[in-house]
């Protein structure tokens, strides 16, 4: 049991690298609209978990039981995706930032109805503790929010908590982490596919090569918070994935020379103490 707890969080710190990337390359990518990004971030991870399927010898077949479930976690990832980007492209990207960062409480709230996860007043603490830090990181400003694109990063962040929600029940239930990550994949690649193919951006070599990178890396996201929330309960892993926040202070100082300052500082602390009373709680 404390090994899958183990593996569970090394996942989920795994998805927070690897989402923080996908964010990067997003950026990088420039002004292709939200619904085209959303459309190259999926279809990597549909031809990654196709050929996975197919060299594991099990092939696509996900089981008929599963498939409300399978057919609820696409629809509301997909939801998450498409509010996420808008929030980016029309938020500063702190703002944006903390809204999506709702994810982890909603899958603390959304884990007690639909899976009958006992929650006791520490788990919400811890997370709140968290959230406190992401906020002191990221710093969002009144003065700047749109109240759309405000909107639009909150339903994204609660739509993500009842994803993954929704990904731990079909693991629970006996899913392959393949078949979730390409039913999903899939799914959202064709819900936007008719806007991309009617109002396609044209992009240059370089935007292509960013949004296929965004494409691996949210693959990777993808496989690693499918198996996390598979090996354990959500009260004792969502914390975690508020080191997204640390990643990208990190990332932000190596590639774009930016210096935390002292209200950054006490934020990590935040974050990385809850994460280490989180984990002396679990190992009590």
């Amino acid at each position: 049991m404390e090994k899958k707890k183990s593996k569970a969080i090394l996942y989920i710190c795994s998805s927070a690298f690897f989402f923080n990337l996908m964010n990067i390359f997003v950026r990088l990518s420039g002004d292709v609209p939200s619904i085209q990004k959303s459309f190259f971030r999926n279809l990597v991870a549909v031809f990654v978990a196709f050929f996975m399927l197919i060299k594991s010898g099990e092939g696509f077949h996900p089981q008929k039981k599963n498939l409300p479930i399978l057919l609820g976690r696409s629809f509301f990832g997909t939801i998450g995706i498409l509010c996420n980007f808008y929030a980016v492209d029309h938020l500063p990207l702190a703002n944006a930032s903390i809204l999506n960062k709702m994810a982890p409480f909603m899958v603390l709230i959304f884990s007690y109805f639909i899976l009958k996860e006992k929650l006791k007043p520490i788990h919400f603490l811890i997370i709140l503790i968290a959230f406190t830090g992401c906020f002191f990181v990221v710093k969002p400003s009144p003065d700047n929010m749109d109240l759309v694109g405000s909107l639009s990063g909150l339903i994204g962040g609660i739509s993500a908590g009842l994803a993954y929600t929704l990904v731990r029940l079909a693991g629970l239930r006996g899913e392959k982490g393949a078949t979730i990550v390409l039913f999903f994949s899939a799914f959202s690649c064709l819900s936007v596919l008719p806007y991309t193919a009617f109002n396609y951006h044209p992009m240059n070599l370089h935007q292509l090569a960013m949004l296929l990178l965004a494409g691996a890396s949210a693959t990777a996201a993808q496989f690693s918070v499918t198996a996390a929330y598979s090996h354990a309960p959500s009260k004792e892993i969502s914390v975690y994935d508020y080191t997204q926040v640390l990643w990208a202070a990190a990332f932000g100082f190596l590639l774009f020379g930016d210096i935390p300052d002292v209200w950054s500082v006490v934020g990590y602390f935040l974050i990385i103490g809850a994460a280490v009373v989180m984990f002396l709680y679990n190992q009590k």
